[in-house]
């Protein structure tokens, strides 16, 4: 269904980052980031535009092939990676910034990703999660329309452990235009550093 999505328009997403990654990052000393679950790889692709050595991965061939082409056109150096994320494991403690964005699975599925990118998280570095927040369904506009693929900040502070600490953990307005005008949408957005 994705390939076929990301097959079927030039760009599913914007062309930029979103707004609250570039927010939340843009001050962060550039390193090794992977961005999970990445589609056409528009946050992967501007880290890589700030001097990190940047990595995407996604199950969409056609969602990476299409990465490869805008990071080319952009000339920036990005190494992608077709793989699904319920069984794909970064490398442990590998990475200085590990970006979940907008990546809404069943709980059991989404708990293992998760675990396994704060896990990759290098000491000193930094996870990032961006999504549809739970009182999105009550209060906001968009996103998946079922309570189980959708988290919050309590529940994501709760899974990162003593060895992180918070830097922000909020529910955060997103404003979108649709055709029946401005909306706004409701976001978990979580920056956390792991200690040492």
């Amino acid at each position: 269904m994705w390939d076929e999505r990301y097959a079927a328009s030039e760009l599913v997403w914007s062309a930029g980052p979103n707004m609250f990654v570039e927010e939340l990052a843009r001050d962060l000393e550039p390193g090794r980031m992977i961005d999970l679950g990445a589609g056409e790889a528009r946050n992967a692709i501007w880290f890589a535009e700030q001097g990190w050595d940047a990595t995407a991965v996604d199950f969409s061939a056609v969602g990476i092939d299409k990465a490869n082409q805008i990071a080319d056109r952009c000339e920036v150096d990005l190494t992608t990676v077709v793989a699904d994320l319920t069984t794909y494991v970064p490398e442990p403690e590998g990475f200085d910034l590990v970006l979940l964005a907008y990546i809404h699975l069943p709980t059991e599925q989404r708990t293992t990703v998760q675990d396994r990118a704060i896990a990759a998280v290098a000491p000193g570095g930094h996870f990032l999660l961006v999504g549809h927040d739970a009182t999105n369904l009550e209060h906001g506009h968009g996103g998946p329309q079922s309570a189980e693929v959708l988290t919050s900040p309590d529940e994501l502070v709760a899974s990162l452990g003593d060895d992180f600490e918070v830097i922000r953990a909020a529910v955060a307005d997103r404003h979108v235009e649709t055709a029946e005008g401005p909306r706004v949408a409701k976001d978990t957005v979580v920056l956390a550093r792991r200690l040492g």
